[in-house]
């Protein structure tokens, strides 16, 4: 069966982020007060810093995972920070030990007397919130083809790679339907690359996620994010079942007005693997 790969030092899988950084995603997220740029920033930073625990071993962090982010707005090209800026993808220990910061920040907790406190945490920082520019979708997934395409010739057998487009806006250098077909159209020998689009509004409108049709998309935009979207596969499915969203056979990897909730569950989905070795 396709997307049943193992993943193993020796045949790790590919995440590659992509990051609308256009000078909209300075405004407020969808039910929320925080910036959009900010969100994304923050979701993307967490789940780095849960991918290099969860590949922490008694020796170290085991390379499973090569990570890229690639940011467009003002310019298109690597987005991280620190040590790592300029690299388009990074082997996970080198993740690991390379924030280009940590940061004190405070969570809220369970404080045992059915209230809730303040406490500190080391939260490191990868990647920052930019907001800028206008909106080159399509230059930006051709870098991201041309990156994939690299990674797919040392790594022929792998796990297909997964790549995370995350945009509040229309492209303003194209329809980016082409270059989005001809990345799902690269492969290794166990399935298809995946191409998951998460649209980011301010509208109030209630999130969608994981569609199986475009009939319930107000416009044409959100329309063709869509259909840029891959298939999920069925271990996918099967997650996105499990956390209670109603993703059928012709579930689409897309999210549709999504507010921090939902950008988080769809990350969180989006990125889970089980064939780790």
């Amino acid at each position: 069966m396709a997307y049943s790969a193992e993943i193993s030092r020796s045949n790790p899988t590919c995440f590659l982020f992509v990051i609308d950084q256009s000078g909209s995603m300075e405004d407020q997220i969808s039910g929320g007060e925080r910036k959009k740029s900010d969100v994304v920033a923050d979701t993307i930073n967490r789940f780095l810093s849960e991918l290099s625990i969860k590949c922490a071993k008694d020796e170290g962090v085991r390379d499973y995972f090569d990570v890229g982010v690639i940011g467009y707005g003002a310019n298109v090209g690597p987005a991280f920070g620190g040590a790592l800026s300029g690299r388009e993808l990074v082997p996970i220990s080198q993740v690991a030990s390379n924030p280009a910061r940590v940061e004190d920040r405070s969570k809220k907790v369970d404080d045992g007397a059915g209230g809730l406190v303040d406490q500190s945490v080391k939260f490191p920082v990868w990647f920052d919130p930019t907001a800028n520019g206008g909106t080159p979708m399509v230059q930006a997934l051709t870098l991201a083809q041309t990156i994939l395409t690299n990674w797919l010739n040392d790594h022929p057998g792998s796990f297909p790679p997964i790549v995370i487009h995350f945009t509040d806006g229309e492209s303003t250098d194209g329809d980016a339907t082409t270059i989005a077909d001809s990345i799902k159209l690269l492969m290794t020998a166990d399935g298809n690359v995946l191409l998951l689009n998460c649209h980011i509004s301010s509208d109030g409108s209630s999130p969608i996620l994981f569609p199986d049709t475009d009939a319930q998309l107000p416009n044409d935009y959100a329309r063709l994010l869509f259909n840029m979207s891959s298939f999920l596969p069925p271990a996918m499915r099967l997650a996105a079942q499990q956390e209670g969203q109603s993703a059928s056979d012709g579930a689409r990897g897309f999210a549709f007005n999504a507010d921090t909730v939902t950008i988080v569950q769809f990350l969180d989905i989006g990125t889970r693997t089980s064939q780790l070795r």
